[in-house]
């Protein structure tokens, strides 16, 4: 960057520690980029040396080139073969959607081989008629096509340790994703099926070897919920529910439940292991809430973040994902200097229920920096700080964090997870 743009940008600083104003994002991709290129063009402009060959041929499935190599989910070692969860490298990926082959993956007692020409779903309990669907059934419905993230509502339960634990954003964060669905509207097979009067509740439970099963208000079932097929484009893989699963959006994603098998409608919930002894939220009373199952407002920062060190002062971006199980997202703050003032960052494109990319120009002199980001969606609610949410809940509490994360950065570029 030149010493005159630094001093144009820096003329737009709209909080401490550097941060610019969002109009720096455009000045910096026309002037800093556009302008490299005039200046180093020349008649002795080289041709690449692979125009001088044939390229490789086409082939049945498409592979990954040597820059995405390195974009793997995050798998843990596991005690117990098919329990367990891997992660979504989220700091290694750009954009909103999440690849197929690195989406996030939770199993209870691992991933069921299942024929689709086999498989049924059977819909009854407190309806007229009692129908069992196939998979060739569901595909003559009318389908639709929705961006939208599933959360673990067990994700970013480190930020709850009593230090900070010093991994990556993936590591931390990395039970979320967000894709492309497909699938049927599950108010249009129940409202083929006739609700009757006094329902309240569908249970929902799968064919894995868990048998998982989960209580769903019949509102939220009426309201987006959808039997998903597809997911960015092709049928669901195996370990993301083939043939069928049930998608929840805004949910907490153990309630999508995968392998779909059976929607049973009632008056009460049923209250399984995990809507009982897990996935509730420990109060300091020493009670714990249950259903709570919809996702909070949250945001992390993805870049800079743990394991991508800064290697030079001056102009960088701080780029991270933001969301809401409630709708869209409304607003993206960042702070580099603690908390202590804030910025508005620039949004990507804002759907209900989906991830939003957000941008920040930024301006690091080399000193010690500490960034953050906090999110508001269109319902008001405002990402709460770290604090605040560990003072709502019991000791202990691993589930629904969406508190504030913090970066701090160093005078050598190191960036380490904080707590403030």
């Amino acid at each position: 960057m030149t010493g005159s743009m630094v001093a144009e940008i820096g003329e737009e600083r709209v909080a401490g520690g550097g941060l610019l104003h969002r109009r720096a994002l455009l000045r910096w991709s026309a002037t800093g980029a556009a302008g490299l290129m005039a200046g180093e063009a020349s008649a002795q402009f080289a041709s690449p040396a692979s125009t001088l060959e044939i390229g490789a041929p086409l082939s049945p499935l498409g592979v990954r080139g040597a820059a995405a190599e390195r974009i793997r989910r995050i798998v843990p070692d596991l005690p117990f073969p098919g329990t367990g969860s891997s992660r979504t490298p989220l700091q290694l990926l750009e954009g909103t959607i999440t690849p197929n082959d690195v989406h996030f993956e939770r199993h209870h007692n691992g991933i069921p081989a299942i024929e689709a020409r086999t498989h049924e779903l059977l819909l009854h309990g407190l309806v007229q008629r009692p129908l069992v669907f196939r998979y060739e059934d569901l595909l003559r419905y009318p389908r639709e096509s929705r961006l939208l993230f599933i959360e673990c509502s067990g994700n970013s339960r480190a930020l709850s340790a009593a230090q900070p634990v010093q991994a990556s954003a993936g590591e931390l964060n990395g039970l979320l994703s967000c894709a492309e669905w497909t699938g049927i509207r599950l108010s249009t097979l129940l409202d083929e099926a006739g609700v009757l009067p006094g329902a309240r509740w569908v249970e929902a439970e799968g064919a894995d070897a868990a048998a998982m099963a989960r209580s769903i208000p019949l509102s939220i079932c009426r309201d987006d919920a959808m039997i998903a097929l597809f997911q960015n484009g092709e049928p669901l893989r195996p370990a993301q529910g083939y043939p069928m699963r049930l998608l929840l959006p805004g949910i907490e994603g153990n309630a999508s439940i995968k392998w779909l098998h059976q929607l049973k409608v009632s008056a009460e919930p049923a209250f399984f292991r995990d809507e009982t002894a897990k996935y509730t939220d420990l109060r300091p009373d020493g009670k714990a809430e249950m259903f709570s199952l919809r996702m909070g407002v949250k945001s992390i920062i993805l870049n800079p973040s743990f394991g991508l060190d800064l290697s030079r002062r001056g102009y960088h971006e701080i780029s991270g994902l933001a969301w809401s199980g409630r709708g869209c997202v409304r607003a993206v703050e960042v702070s580099a200097d603690g908390g202590a003032s804030w910025a508005e960052a620039a949004l990507g494109t804002a759907l209900p229920k989906a991830l939003t990319r957000f941008r920040m120009p930024w301006q690091w002199n080399g000193g010690p920096a500490v960034l953050l980001s906090r999110a508001t969606d269109d319902t008001g609610a405002v990402q709460p700080m770290r604090a605040l949410w560990l003072a709502k809940y019991g000791t202990g509490q691993g589930y629904h964090g969406n508190a504030v994360q913090s970066w701090a950065i160093d005078a050598a570029g190191r960036v380490a997870h904080v707590y403030v």
